[in-house]
């Protein structure tokens, strides 16, 4: 899912550093591979839309496991044949489509979610404005709530300009919305989510009602073969 950032509550350039330090390190960034590897070898599934990437990625299956504990991370080569993996696998696998389908696009690590668990997501810039990639979410669309964005929190992020990579450490910003931008949110919130659920429950009722009539035997026909 796809949603624009708030550049006020997300610090979405953060500031470059040569290389990710200890900070960096024990919130979560720990590459099995140098980083470089997940943008040169050879894949596969080349996206050349945002479509195409959903269409991959919802036949892929999440596996739990939080980010702050040491664990191999997939490159996207090896994603596309495994087909599972947690959040870091799914987004070094789309930042490297976002990469190739041309898109300033970035690597975090960050936290997330209620509790501010360890995660791993993409940000790329389109027209000037900057966008929040939740890999692990495609099942629901393309679409993300912006409301949905400050749970967010960016650590350390990766960027590639020219084959070149940079790496940058980001601030924590407030995250107080006022008054004057939550009612045009929450209804953004509220109409996202309602057309999924009916977009589900029309898929239930459809598939549950072909399961019966497929099932049905058919009526015998009366009439004697002559």
């Amino acid at each position: 899912m796809i949603a624009e950032l708030f550049p006020q509550f997300y610090d979405v350039q953060g500031r470059k550093v040569l290389r990710p330090g200890g900070s960096q390190r024990r919130s979560g960034f720990r590459p099995t591979f140098p980083m470089g590897r997940n943008l040169t070898q050879p894949l596969r599934c080349k996206c050349s839309n945002f479509t195409e990437m959903r269409k991959f990625l919802v036949a892929c299956r999440c596996r739990s496991g939080r980010l702050e504990k040491r664990h191999y991370w997939q490159p996207p080569e090896e994603f596309e044949e495994t087909k599972t993996g947690n959040c870091v696998d799914f987004a070094l696998w789309t930042w490297r489509q976002l990469v190739g389908m041309g898109y300033p696009a970035r690597f975090v690590v960050g936290k997330a979610g209620k509790f501010g668990e360890g995660h791993a997501w993409v940000t790329f810039e389109k027209d000037g404005k900057f966008h929040l990639l939740e890999p692990q979410m495609w099942p629901v669309g393309l679409r993300m709530p912006r409301i949905s964005t400050l749970r967010y929190h960016p650590a350390t992020s990766v960027a590639c300009d020219r084959d070149k990579l940079s790496y940058y450490v980001h601030e924590k910003r407030d995250s107080d919305l006022g008054l004057r931008m939550l009612p045009a949110l929450v209804r953004e919130w509220l109409s996202i989510w309602i057309r999924f659920w009916i977009r589900t429950i029309t898929k239930i009722v459809l598939g549950v009602s072909r399961r019966i009539f497929s099932g049905t035997p058919k009526r015998q026909s009366n009439e004697r073969p002559e």
